[in-house]
């Protein structure tokens, strides 16, 4: 997303970008339900059917709404909204950073609450007999970036917090590889698979075992099954950071070569007398 630093030279960049951000992180019926989106529309833009410059957005909460908009000016107005029974009763302004990180934090609480309701309505489904055990842990390729920030909130207490801890480091780790790797072939390819098939594999298998089983029964190695699950997430978790060290030195090397490549055709001005 646009830093804020960046907002004011391109506000309905920071605005639109803004929007896609929520779209990402929820469902598309949640997003709908919780955001709304003003726009300003010119004559040209109802000839043309476009739908007109975002003016304010509003992330709607049950006690409090958030809302950011932009005047010319050029100022920023954030507002939070008290809100009792569909009511506005209170309202306070926001300073852009902490708009932006209350509407973060809000986001991500309920990307976690749309992520344990799934999980709910999975695991129910599994009791039926509807759905394979584990059939909730899942990372799609489309939707990788946001599955993985709600997969320890989908896993609830069904695994231990230390394995819970380490599937969000996991997560952290691909996130930060996967822009760095793309369009990279291999290593975008070795990135995805370890995220959508390696990291959920890991942990179906774990959650297809009985759990009087994985409580009591011992491993040939002596090791019980929680154990030997958060062993095999500790190598995925050292994978994962050999991956994203990689991508890192790779942006790393490119720069530096392009840096000599700048400083050897241009360090000294074609201008320069002789």
């Amino acid at each position: 997303m646009t830093e804020p630093a960046e907002a004011e030279a391109d506000p309905q960049t920071f605005l639109t970008e803004l929007v896609e951000s929520v779209g990402r992180a929820l469902p598309p019926a949640l997003a709908a339900r919780v955001l709304v989106i003003e726009r300003k529309r010119t004559l040209a833009d109802r000839l043309f059917g476009r739908a007109g410059a975002i003016a304010r957005v509003s992330l709607i909460g049950p006690e409090e709404t958030l809302t950011l908009g932009y005047e010319p000016g050029p100022h920023w107005r954030g507002e939070v909204d008290r809100v009792y029974g569909g009511v506005t009763i209170a309202r306070r302004p926001l300073g852009l950073g902490d708009w932006l990180t209350a509407f973060a934090g809000r986001v991500a609480a309920l990307a976690a609450q749309a992520a344990g309701d799934a999980a709910n309505s999975s695991r129910a489904l599994q009791t039926l007999g509807l759905e394979p055990v584990g059939s909730e842990v899942q990372v799609r390729d489309a939707t990788i970036e946001a599955d993985l920030r709600t997969l320890p909130a989908r896993l609830g207490r069904r695994v231990p917090d230390e394995a819970v801890a380490l599937v969000g480091r996991i997560g952290d780790l691909l996130i930060d590889a996967l822009p760095r790797v793309a369009g990279q072939g291999e290593q975008e390819v070795v990135v995805r698979r370890t995220a959508t098939v390696y990291l959920p594999d890991t942990l179906r298998a774990y959650l297809s075992l009985p759990a009087d089983w994985t409580a009591d029964h011992v491993l040939p190695d002596g090791t019980k099954a929680s154990e030997a699950l958060i062993a095999q997430l500790g190598e995925l978790e050292r994978a994962a950071k050999r991956l994203r060290d990689a991508a890192v030195e790779h942006d790393a090397s490119a720069l530096l070569v392009n840096g000599r490549f700048l400083a050897e055709r241009f360090g000294v001005s074609r201008l320069d007398l002789p």
